[in-house]
C-alpha cells in the first residue's frame, strides 16, 4: 500500500541525510546546529536505567469493609 505523505516524508529524509553522505555524526551536528540557531530552549533529556516493578503485593487475604462501616474515634483514649 502507498501512502503519498509517507513517500514524500521519505524522499524528505533521504534527501537530507544526502546532503551529509548518509553520515549520522554530520546530520546530528547539522541538527544540533539548527537548534541554536533557531533561538528556542531545548530540554536535554537523561537517559534512566530501567527499574524493577515496585508494585506492592499483597500479603494476605482480602478483607471486605462494609460501605456504612463506622469510622473509628481518633484522639485522647476513651473513658470507661
Amino acid at each position: 500500500m502507498n501512502d503519498p505523505i509517507v513517500d514524500e516524508v521519505r524522499r524528505v529524509r533521504d534527501a537530507y541525510a544526502a546532503r551529509f553522505n548518509h553520515e549520522l555524526d554530520a546530520i546530528f551536528a547539522d541538527l544540533k546546529e539548527q537548534e541554536m540557531r533557531s533561538g528556542l530552549t531545548f530540554v536535554a533529556g537523561v537517559a534512566q536505567r530501567d527499574r524493577p516493578n515496585q508494585l506492592q503485593q499483597p500479603t494476605g487475604p482480602t478483607v471486605r469493609v462494609p460501605d456504612q462501616a463506622p469510622i473509628p474515634q481518633v484522639g485522647p483514649a476513651l473513658e470507661r
